[in-house]
């Protein structure tokens, strides 16, 4: 719980005073930065460290996230409950973010060696211990909460944002707390409204201000030094050296992350998106045209017949048989006439038609004409000269007649016996 008081108390540790002048001017904002800020495509962090889960909302999608993944502009970094997430920024500075906390980089201008670097990160909600690094040393660097914003000149601190804290007449306020660095050194929090009125400034460790809400609408946000309990400085040092832990392993990893994307420039950057992959279409099996006992050899200018058999072989045509002609057809070019057939004539078998009836329209392929009684025709010419004269489906040669039953022979009697005559 977050313990606030205004007149300091036994456990009262240092802490800087508001300032109370309603009238003090404003504090001068900052020259606006001439370095070209970051795209959205190119990484400006990298996840430190993780426990639990943690996801990012990138372009309104929520995407896990796991150690070493890439932090972009504009991202929404949060996470849930028994969790905790570390991510470290580029020039070194870090956030350690507690259970269901969210943290909106809105900013981000770095450059090695660069004076007009600039961040805004803005805490929506949870508790984050932070560490600021080159962008602030070097440039401008903003935390902003609902109630207030902070300029942070160097240091370590701590937020904590609770759920409604930015309504008004409400008690769950924002606390603003600074602790020293590793090395001992204390920075500076400057604290300002939403609007930029000057409401005072850390600059003691182990101190803060609680900020609370205009009480009516209209009214004014106020600061109110914080009395931090023992209890609350021993919670809060976890938190400080969780994010002193997650910047040295940050620096590491944003290095070697920055390696590999020099040694890679035309690689595209991870967006932690797992690459989708094309549905398989199903392929239809051919089958091909070819003749038993050849593999992948199609038959050539010989199509399927019905009726035949795999693995049978086809059958040879008689000679007689080939360039034959059906009747009642026209004699194809380069076809010799039978015997005793003229060219041109007309098959014997045509019936002529009768007297004052019109004449009636051939066949298309047989040449015969509707009502005349037609034979089976076995001298069917085959497709091609040596093509297979396979027998066509419906075309049945009359059936063979059936023998008659052997009558059984007397046998002669053997030699040497007589056979006796009837008397």
């Amino acid at each position: 719980m977050m313990d606030e008081a205004t007149t300091p108390g036994p456990t009262t540790l240092a802490q800087a005073q508001p300032t109370q002048a309603p009238a003090a001017p404003a504090a001068t904002p900052a020259p606006a930065p001439s370095a070209t800020p970051a795209t959205s495509d190119e990484p400006i962090g990298n996840v430190a460290t993780l426990s639990g889960i943690a996801t990012v909302i990138r372009n309104k999608d929520s995407i896990a996230l796991k150690l070493k993944d890439d932090i972009f502009l504009n991202d929404t970094v949060q996470t849930a409950a028994d969790s905790a997430l570390g991510v470290t920024f580029n020039d070194g500075t870090t956030f350690h973010l507690s259970a269901n906390a969210r943290i909106t980089i809105d900013n981000y201008v770095y450059e090695d060696g660069a004076k007009d670097n600039a961040g805004i990160f803005d805490i929506a909600k949870g508790t984050v211990a932070f560490v600021a690094a080159a962008v602030a040393k070097t440039g401008d660097m903003k935390i902003t909460t609902p109630t207030s914003t902070l300029g942070i000149r160097g240091t370590t601190g701590l937020i904590e944002v609770p759920e409604g804290g930015a309504a008004a007449g409400g008690r769950n306020n924002v606390n603003i707390k600074l602790y020293p660095d590793p090395d001992g050194h204390v920075g500076r929090i400057e604290v300002n409204d939403r609007m930029g009125q000057r409401l005072g400034a850390l600059t003691q460790g182990a101190s803060g201000f609680t900020i609370r809400p205009p009480s009516a609408p209209g009214g004014r946000v106020s600061a109110v030094p914080l009395t931090i309990s023992s209890q609350q400085v021993a919670r809060d040092q976890g938190f400080v050296r969780q994010v002193h832990a997650a910047q040295n392993v940050g620096r590491q990893i944003v290095t070697e992350q920055r390696t590999l994307r020099r040694a890679n420039p035309n690689a595209a950057p991870n967006r932690n998106n797992p690459p989708r992959q094309p549905t398989p279409q199903p392929q239809t099996p051919q089958r091909p045209n070819t003749l038993p006992g050849q593999k992948g050899q199609p038959q050539q200018g010989l199509p399927s017949r019905q009726g035949q058999q795999r693995g049978q072989p086809p059958q040879a045509v008689p000679p007689n048989r080939q360039g034959s002609q059906q009747p009642g057809q026209p004699q194809r070019p380069g076809q010799t006439p039978q015997r005793g057939e003229k060219p041109g004539a007309a098959s014997p078998t045509a019936v002529p038609p009768r007297p004052g009836e019109p004449p009636r329209p051939e066949h298309p392929r047989t040449g015969e004409k509707p009502g005349t009684p037609s034979e089976p025709n076995l001298h069917e010419p085959a497709l091609r000269q040596g093509a297979p004269n396979l027998p066509r489906p419906g075309l049945q040669r009359p059936p063979r007649p059936a023998r008659p039953a052997a009558t059984p022979q007397k046998r002669p009697p053997p030699k040497g016996k007589r056979q006796e005559r009837p008397q």
